[in-house]
């Protein structure tokens, strides 16, 4: 099968390398110079956006802002409504997505400019979380709100392009699960895992390391297939939450959801026998979704670091990936995998390696 991804970042390189070691051919198409390109090779093709998708057989992304151009020109080569994902690149969409599938998320409401936020501030009674309703990731885009906080200055700054106010949730952890769902509707998640997130940007992830209880997990996966079977979704998809005490039991919060692979499930590629990767292929493909041997794997992102020590390159524990991206403060320009037999050893992994790899901005 011939595959164009849409995107020629980390993500879409990865994608492109585990269709080519599934037998396909793939192409990624750079949304930043507008060329389409081979895997891996700064040399742009002469082919046009047009060329690439007749030669292709499906045409899939690694991130869902997808410019308006490639959905009408693309649209029948995705294999879903290509429109109901750019969608939830605003949250207001999102978030109207998690109550029209009875998924349980914080109470939220909109707003348009600083006076209506402002009217907001001065009516809460609970600290909030604000978010613009379109654009920033890892952070950015975002603001907390405590009621000892000036209304009237926070409306100013957040208040500049539309957003949503949510409640902050007091969680015990953040998790995410990451799964696949195939066009005849089965799917295949991984076990939640837990997410260490540091201002804002994920930090590390614990895959496959802390228990996972069977509610929580069978909450997350219900949730999964609430939402991929409403946006008749194909390929990986994932969803973060904010595991909750609810009484003597917790229960767990979506958070947002990604509809694309997921930085939270790179430690697939070590900690399991089908990556995130290998199973948005199988999707995309059509080939049967498999059942899952996972091992511990710590992943510990790479963030603004000029490289990744030589020592980690050749310890027999980990498995390192660069973006071969310029660094600067809080930008991903890698991640390291580390086989662990437990969560202790994980946690003196981040001790040791975590400042070392991790330039964070102000």
């Amino acid at each position: 099968m011939k595959i164009l991804f849409v995107g020629d970042g980390q993500l879409g390189q990865m994608l492109g390398a585990s269709g080519i070691g599934h037998g396909h051919e793939c192409l990624l198409f750079s949304t930043r110079t507008n060329t389409v390109k081979p895997l891996s090779a700064q040399l742009d093709l002469s082919m046009s956006l047009a060329d690439a998708i007749a030669w292709a057989d499906v045409v899939s992304w690694e991130h869902e802002d997808i410019p308006a151009d490639i959905l009408a020109a693309a649209h029948d080569k995705f294999l879903m409504d290509p429109a109901r994902i750019k969608s939830l690149t605003d949250r207001r969409a999102e978030k109207k997505l998690f109550d029209d599938c009875r998924v349980a998320t914080s109470p939220w409401q909109t707003y348009r400019d600083a006076d209506e936020l402002l009217k907001i501030l001065n009516q809460a009674e609970q600290p909030l979380v604000l978010k613009a309703a379109r654009g920033g990731y890892d952070g950015k885009g975002q603001w907390r709100f405590k009621l000892a906080d000036n209304p009237a200055e926070l409306a100013q700054q957040a208040g500049q392009a539309p957003g949503i106010a949510e409640h902050m949730i007091p969680f015990e952890r953040e998790v995410s699960l990451v799964g696949a769902r195939s066009k005849d509707g089965s799917i295949c998640c991984y076990p939640l895992i837990t997410n260490v997130h540091d201002k804002g940007i994920l930090s590390y992830s614990l895959g496959a390391i802390d228990p996972v209880d069977d509610a929580l997990q069978q909450q997350a996966e219900d949730a999964f297939r609430r939402l991929t079977d409403a946006l008749n979704y194909v390929g990986v998809l994932a969803i973060e939450f904010f595991v909750v005490s609810d009484g003597k039991q917790s229960r767990l919060l979506v958070n947002e959801i990604a509809p694309r692979v997921h930085n939270s499930g790179h430690w697939t590629m070590t900690g399991a026998n089908c990556s995130q990767f290998d199973l948005h292929i199988r999707a995309l493909t059509g080939m049967p979704l498999p059942l899952l041997r996972l091992e511990p794997t710590l992943m510990l992102n790479v963030i603004g670091a000029d490289q990744i020590p030589a020592g980690l390159w050749h310890h027999p524990d980990t498995q390192c990936h660069w973006y071969n991206k310029e660094p600067r403060p809080g930008r991903k320009v890698g991640h390291v995998n580390i086989r662990t037999a437990n969560r202790d050893t994980a946690i003196k992994w981040v001790a040791q390696w975590a400042e070392k790899l991790q330039v964070l901005a102000d």
